[in-house]
């Protein structure tokens, strides 16, 4: 009978390679059960990516999506809190100059035109908000202040009402310059008149933010301000009556000025809903994704733990077999 044997070296090569098959396959499995994801992708799809690149690009776009979504959450919650505070301090300040005008007393009259040059300035602070090295109220100037100090619009709006007589012409004188584009539009605003890119949130949908400190609702509040700002300024030769028809006018104009400050903000609070209806959309769709991704590559862990239980009793055998083969000897076979 004809017996086919290998050679010592030859048996110490193949218990190597395979007990380093035994390891390798144990660590593949390891992997796979802690990850629950297949290593060995090409033999899953069976060398068809399409799917899988498909899934993995919609997932990339998605990340960018949410990247946009979150600056523009951010950007139009902070657009709305500087716009509640232009309306609380406009709203609350005309309340005080309808009672200092019909109060009769002139010191507290020129007492609430120094007060309403404060309120101006802190109203151009406000407008002048930057979030992340980013100015809200320029269009696309961007990094460029849209307002100058308070000052610099009391002195801009005392020359225009120079020799202007009476609180009426000089509101009108005062309507007439910031609605000229040559006037508050240049002389005042610093930002561009162009709006800013509209963000996109989704293959579809995108979002525009389009507020800058020139805007109408805005500028009517900083006219007023200024104009009741400059009811005590000697310059003008205005007296006691004249002075209390000016507050009377700004603290009615700011009164006015209220709904088209509530409309403002009821658009940025309608942008602020699409951001996040668009932004649950695509969260949605991610976790869509990241599931299909999952099913697709995703490994049996009760299959894993069998096939890993398997290798090791594999690897312990390889190893009992090693020991004793390494025991043999010519003597001990001779016995």
């Amino acid at each position: 009978m004809n017996g086919l044997s290998i050679g010592d070296l030859a048996n110490s090569f193949l218990l190597q390679r395979r007990g380093t098959a035994l390891k390798t396959e144990m660590s593949r499995l390891t992997q796979e059960l802690a990850t629950g994801q297949v290593t060995d992708i090409k033999t899953v799809l069976a060398g068809n990516f399409s799917y899988l690149s498909d899934i993995e690009n919609s997932m990339k776009t998605l990340a960018g999506y949410k990247v946009a979504g979150a600056e523009a959450t951010q950007l139009s919650s902070t657009m709305q809190a500087v716009l509640e505070n232009v309306q609380n301090i406009s709203s609350d300040f005309a309340a005080d100059l309808l009672a200092v005008s019909s109060g009769g007393l002139d010191s507290i009259a020129q007492q609430s035109a120094t007060e309403a040059r404060q309120q101006l300035g802190s109203v151009v602070s406000a407008l002048n908000t930057n979030f992340a090295g980013r100015n809200l109220f320029s269009g696309t100037a961007t990094n460029t202040v849209p307002m100058p100090t308070s000052d610099t619009i009391i002195d801009a709006l005392r020359t225009e009402l120079a020799g202007v007589t009476g609180s009426a012409s000089k509101a009108a004188a005062a309507k007439a310059w910031f609605d000229d584009p040559a006037g508050f539009d240049t002389v005042i605003y610093q930002g561009s008149n162009d709006a800013l890119a509209p963000f996109r949130l989704s293959d579809t949908e995108d979002i525009s933010l389009d507020i800058r400190a020139n805007s109408e609702e805005l500028k009517e509040v900083i006219r007023h301000l200024a104009l009741a700002g400059l009811a005590n300024d000697a310059s003008l030769s205005i007296d006691a009556a004249e002075r209390s028809d000016m507050l009377l006018a700004s603290g009615e104009g700011l009164i006015k000025a209220q709904d088209n400050l509530t409309a403002l903000r009821a658009n940025v609070g309608f942008t602020e809903a699409r951001i996040d209806q668009i932004s649950t959309r695509n969260a949605s769709e991610m976790t869509s994704m990241e599931y299909a991704k999952g099913t697709l590559l995703s490994v049996d862990p009760f299959e894993t733990v069998t096939r890993l239980e398997e290798v090791q009793f594999q690897l312990q055998s390889l190893y009992t077999v090693t020991s004793r083969s390494s025991e043999l000897t010519l003597l001990n076979f001779l016995r």
